[in-house]
């Protein structure tokens, strides 16, 4: 199965020639980050690419002074200790915090520029862009500055309300007037989002991140993800928990819980059967184990 529009297979052919090789990717939810290695750095993208990951997940931020790094705004107080925004920082700022790890000790390396991140991202890898919603011209200008990012990088947001008091009709908006055109998937959280995603007119649309708290949910069901296949869509799930207190599951009980504390088959194997084509993890390693065990995949 060949996923996205063929005017534009050439910037897909990455995308679709792992998919063909693996059927099932692996993205790794701000890379694979514990210890001494801080979430969202290339250190910790390099360790889920050890991991047996294809993509890593990484958020983006814009400092006033218009540089943009790869980091989730709101986590400033406990890798920075600080209260104030990021996207209140200038570059010189962030430039100079070091980042405190996992068990509250100072990391002498900093932060990464997405421009580092782009540099660095090997050539055979993907990359799912999240959390730039309110900024995407200047990502999209980031981007054109870095002839590889055509091919490697997946823009996602979802199709209504706003962030960060920016609608989401402008980031649209800016993915339908740029003249290249990144691979993007939709958040949707119900048949209604898919079907405006597939109405965007110029969007180079290759899937869709399927949100669905409980297994009632349209979009936990087997026919939500025929449809998807049917109109070259691939489907993305999110097996990562973000925490009991957390708002709710992202895709009924299939998680990483359940698959690491019970039976992979159950969560993981669940997620496989049901023809999902990307799972987001925070443990790589042991999905990669257990897609390698079970579909006889590397």
């Amino acid at each position: 199965m060949t996923f996205g529009q063929v005017c534009y297979g050439a910037n897909n052919e990455l995308l679709n020639r792992k998919l063909a090789e693996k059927k099932h990717l692996i993205a790794v939810h701000r890379g694979s980050w514990t210890g001494n290695v801080i979430q969202n750095t290339i250190p910790a993208y390099t360790c889920a690419f050890k991991m047996g990951a294809d993509m890593v997940e990484c958020d983006i931020n814009r400092t006033v002074d218009g540089v943009l790094y790869s980091f989730h705004d709101g986590y400033e107080p406990d890798l920075f200790r600080v209260q104030k925004s990021i996207k209140q920082m200038t570059s010189a700022e962030v430039d100079a915090y070091r980042p405190y790890n996992a068990i509250r000790s100072q990391c002498r390396r900093p932060i990464d520029r997405l421009s580092d991140i782009l540099d660095w991202l090997p050539a055979d890898k993907l990359l799912n862009i999240d959390r730039a919603w309110d900024i995407f011209p200047y990502l999209l200008e980031e981007l054109d500055r870095h002839p590889n990012a055509l091919q490697q990088a997946v823009l996602k947001c979802t199709v209504r309300g706003s962030f960060h008091g920016v609608p989401l009709e402008e980031a649209l908006s800016a993915l339908q007037k740029h003249e290249r055109k990144y691979m993007f998937m939709p958040i949707c959280y119900s048949m209604e989002d898919v079907e405006r995603a597939l109405s965007l007119q110029g969007v180079n649309l290759v899937g869709c991140e399927l949100i669905a708290h409980k297994e009632t949910d349209e979009l936990y069901q087997d026919a939500a993800i025929a449809y998807l296949h049917e109109h070259g869509l691939f489907a993305w799930v999110n097996a990562i928990q973000l925490g009991d207190y957390q708002g709710e599951p992202l895709y009924g009980p299939l998680d990483d819980n359940v698959s690491l504390t019970d039976d992979p088959d159950k969560g993981w194997g669940q997620l496989f059967r049901k023809g999902i084509d990307i799972v987001q993890t925070d443990w790589p390693a042991i999905l990669y184990a257990y897609r390698k065990d079970a579909l006889h995949i590397i």
